[in-house]
């Protein structure tokens, strides 16, 4: 897949513009700024994705091939739906055909060739509509979940980490043998239980940063290549 430079500005817009609608809180205008100067915001516009989340994929995408060869793929937390759209298209899922499925508690507009679950991830019922949806075995399972910020950073950390945790879980449930996972996590450290189980499932496991991620975010993606296929768990019984 083609590397997504960014160098030049393709909009026809103009950078470095500036809000100046006085009537909004500063700290509204200045993300409103930054949005609307951010190449990777113009270029989704231009390409007809509906999120610049689409170049972390991509960019995740041309270093570890997880997308090469899918044939079918799940997308937790999937809102505003730019992941899928790159899933849709990889996988030519149709609507006669459909071969994504997209879970968020949030509301999204259609997309073709996916099949779009408005419900939370943690409702009992998801995993297995989900897995009815997509019509087969996934090798890919993407998790673009977060938890709704609260300003305390230790605590949004352990609520992201804990829907990675059960993506995970579903994941290693689900996978066929050789598919990958894909989550987002906070910078702070992956919980060391949850790499463990990873790494006895996957043959590879490691953290990455896009640099479409923003360098002021604290996110970052713990990637699983490879499955293993489902292994048994430590036997902790007592002697």
């Amino acid at each position: 897949m083609a590397k997504p430079t960014i160098a030049g500005n393709r909009t026809g817009r103009k950078l470095g513009q500036r809000v100046k609608n006085k009537k909004m809180k500063a700290s509204s205008r200045q993300w409103l700024q930054r949005h609307i100067n951010d190449p990777y915001v113009q270029r989704a516009q231009l390409e007809g994705y509906r999120a610049r989340a689409a170049f972390k994929l991509l960019e995740i995408d041309e270093k570890h091939s997880i997308l090469k060869g899918a044939r079918r793929i799940i997308d937790l937390g999937a809102a505003p739906g730019s992941w899928s759209q790159i899933a849709a298209k990889v996988t030519g899922s149709t609507d006669d055909d459909t071969r994504v499925a997209a879970i968020d508690f949030l509301e999204m507009a259609p997309l073709p060739g996916v099949k779009i679950l408005q419900l939370d991830f943690l409702d009992p019922s998801a995993p297995a509509q989900l897995i009815e949806a997509v019509g087969g075995t996934p090798d890919l399972v993407l998790s673009d979940m977060a938890a709704p910020t609260t300003g305390h950073h230790r605590t949004d950390h352990l609520r992201t980490m804990h829907l990675c945790e059960v993506a995970a879980h579903f994941a290693i449930e689900v996978l066929g043998e050789g598919g990958h996972f894909l989550a987002k996590t906070f910078q702070g450290g992956t919980e060391r239980d949850l790499l463990n189980m990873l790494k006895r499932h996957f043959k590879q496991v490691v953290h990455v940063k896009p640099a479409s991620s923003r360098a002021e975010s604290v996110e970052m993606f713990l990637l699983a290549k490879h499955f293993k296929g489902r292994q048994a768990e430590p036997d902790v019984t007592e002697a």
